[in-house]
């Protein structure tokens, strides 16, 4: 760190401080000034337009002939709620927004650890640990602990009145244990703990509750009038629950904000102002590592929220929101890149204003979380706070062109489905399996994007490590939606024998789809064995062991000029099942049909990832 009254550290007196070259004299800010363009630069929305043109042409992503302004339409991708986002934002942008709104929260945002498994013990263990470490409250998942007063075991030696408690999806009797600790607090408990009472939740997707359906009303009611009592929180709105069984952005908006208002009825009818019971309750999310999505989804709903009560007729409560990095984005394959995810995660969730956030240790997915997952997982917020300084500025975000029109967007869509439940009846029966049908439909969309790998998977889509050693973790799991499952089954069963790579020509000419092609097979579980640099027909068909299956990787002139020859002499050689790296046709002379030259199959940027491995495996199986 360096005095901001002081100069530069450790550079010379005349010189730049980085040891590179000083810039020209014309390009250096006046002394004393922040402008940091020069009154001459003059570029406009067109200047970009070209340059971008010049390089997607280059890459092959924009006709020669095509028109500048088509980078827009190249570059802009839409969002599972049929949100557009564009590559860039503009001033325009601004214009007819419908929403205005910034978080609240000032300063660091609470760091809260997760604690889950079967052992009570072994939790408390696990808690202490982080508190004393960084963590500043607990998040404890008490659905697999035997009986209630394994909640007090969990959390002895936790000081009550300084590092809250909140829980994932508690029943009436978990929620009632965590109650009597903060009755036996020696001070006052902290006003963050939270009994976290959630049956709306568990009703609408068949969870365990802890009571009949007839007294749930009247259950959540009394955990919420002691939690008032205590000087706590109540009561959790649960968006994660809807989002890890695959749910949108604006779905988990709207469904938080039909499970909100429906707690606000219930509160109300049991005597509570609109005031109180909205003080009484906090909202969790799940972001995933599409940062300004996720940045925009915190935004929008405390924008939302600040709706509904106004609505309501109440005083603005700020929304209190605790942020759960999604478990849905977490890889089975390849776990080390969890740890990525959840860093990208974490920062949408402080910049979003996220008053707590947990981060899910990245081996999750194994099993039950060891000391490093943990360490890595309370670090991840930390280091975001303490070294990057995220939470030095309050909404970092805001005024961005581009996250302001993302912002406003996703609380319209949420806005919309609060609207779909509401006419189904607000939160009841009809109104959750109106919502699941939704979800249906945008769970088979992400499903599509993943096999076609429009929605890349770094090291389980994309980029595999075919022969990693995954760490061994003691047995434990949640269920819900896992992005990248169906590459993971592939994985999980390993292809008997490999893909003949027929490489054509030398390592400069076939390596592009060499690469493509490898990191494809990989991806399913099928290794592959390559010729190497190769000059002709003879020389691949030594390299060719009798594999059944083989994949041609070269040029396409290479394909138009020898490709027909070789596939054929492959054949002869005991090749059952031909694929082309690249897309057949009259650049190729190399076409998919029945002809001893003819290719069986092909794969290139855009194919059915999954469809084409399952064809694969199923040619290496016979």
């Amino acid at each position: 760190m360096t005095d901001p009254e002081a100069g530069p550290a450790d550079g010379p007196a005349d010189g730049p401080v980085d040891g590179g070259l000083a810039e020209p004299e014309e390009l250096q800010p006046e002394e004393g000034s922040l402008r940091l363009v020069g009154d001459g630069d003059t570029y406009d929305v067109g200047a970009w337009e070209t340059a971008t043109a010049a390089v997607l042409r280059k890459a092959r992503r924009l006709a020669d002939d095509a028109p500048d302004s088509d980078v827009w339409a190249a570059l802009t991708r839409t969002t599972l709620d049929g949100i557009e986002v564009a590559p860039i934002g503009q001033p325009s942008d601004l214009d007819g927004l419908t929403t205005s709104g910034r978080p609240a929260r000032a300063g660091a945002w609470d760091v809260r650890t997760s604690l889950v498994g079967d052992d009570a013990a072994q939790m408390n263990e696990a808690a202490l640990v982080d508190l004393d470490n960084g963590a500043t409250s607990l998040h404890l998942d008490p659905s697999d602990l035997a009986d209630t007063s394994a909640v007090a075991t969990a959390l002895r030696g936790v000081l009550l009145d300084l590092a809250p408690v909140s829980l994932d999806r508690p029943t009436a009797e978990q929620s009632e244990a965590l109650a009597r600790l903060l009755d036996d607090t020696a001070g006052d408990p902290h006003p963050r703990n939270n009994l976290s009472a959630d049956p709306a939740t568990a009703l609408a997707f068949g969870e365990r509750i802890g009571d009949d359906g007839s007294t749930v009303a009247d259950t959540f009611v009394a955990t919420v009038r002691r939690a008032q009592a205590l000087g706590v929180l109540g009561a959790v709105v649960d968006g994660t629950a809807l989002h890890d069984r695959g749910a949108s952005d604006a779905q988990e908006l709207g469904w938080t904000m039909a499970v909100g208002v429906h707690y606000l009825r219930l509160l109300a009818e049991a005597g509570f102002s609109v005031d109180e019971a909205a003080a009484l309750l906090e909202f969790r999310y799940a972001v995933t590592d599409e940062q300004f999505p996720a940045i925009a989804k915190l935004r929008a709903a405390r924008r939302l929220w600040a709706r509904v009560l106004e609505v309501s007729g109440a005083q603005e409560v700020p929304q209190r929101q605790h942020v759960v990095t999604s478990r849905a984005i977490m890889g089975k394959v390849d776990p080390w890149v969890n740890m990525l995810r959840g860093t990208i995660a974490a920062f949408a969730a402080g910049v979003g204003g996220a008053d707590a956030v947990t981060v899910i240790p990245f081996d999750e997915r194994l099993g039950l979380p060891d000391a490093l997952g943990r360490r890595i997982a309370r670090n991840t917020s930390s280091l975001l706070i303490e070294e990057s300084h995220v939470a030095a500025v309050t909404d970092p975000a805001g005024g961005s062109y581009a996250v302001e029109k993302l912002t406003d967007d996703l609380a319209v869509a949420g806005w919309a489905e609060l609207g779909r439940i509401e006419a189904d009846g607000g939160f009841g029966e009809r109104a959750a399996a109106g919502v699941k049908e939704r979800v249906a439909a945008v769970r088979a969309q992400r499903d599509a994007e993943v096999a076609d790998r429009s929605r890349p998977l770094t090291g389980i889509s994309e980029f595999p490590n075919l022969g990693e050693a995954i760490p061994e973790r003691a047995p434990w799991g949640r269920a819900g939606v896992h992005y990248g499952s169906a590459f993971e089954d592939l994985r999980s069963e390993p292809a008997a024998s490999p893909v003949f790579l027929a490489t054509m020509g030398p390592i400069a000419a076939h390596t592009a789809r060499a690469t493509f092609a490898t990191n494809l097979f990989a991806a399913g579980g099928v290794a592959v064995e390559a010729a190497g640099a190769t000059g002709s027909v003879d020389d691949v068909v030594r390299a060719h062991a009798g594999q059944p299956v083989v994949c041609l990787a070269g040029t396409d002139a290479a394909y138009a000029e020898w490709g027909a020859d070789l596939v054929a002499a492959l054949r002869a050689a005991g090749a059952t099942y031909v694929v082309l790296a690249g897309k057949p046709g009259e650049r190729t002379a190399l076409m998919q049909g029945n002809g001893p030259g003819d290719v069986d199959d092909s794969c290139a940027v855009g194919v059915d990832a999954l469809g084409f491995l399952a064809r694969i495996r199923e040619e290496l199986a016979r």
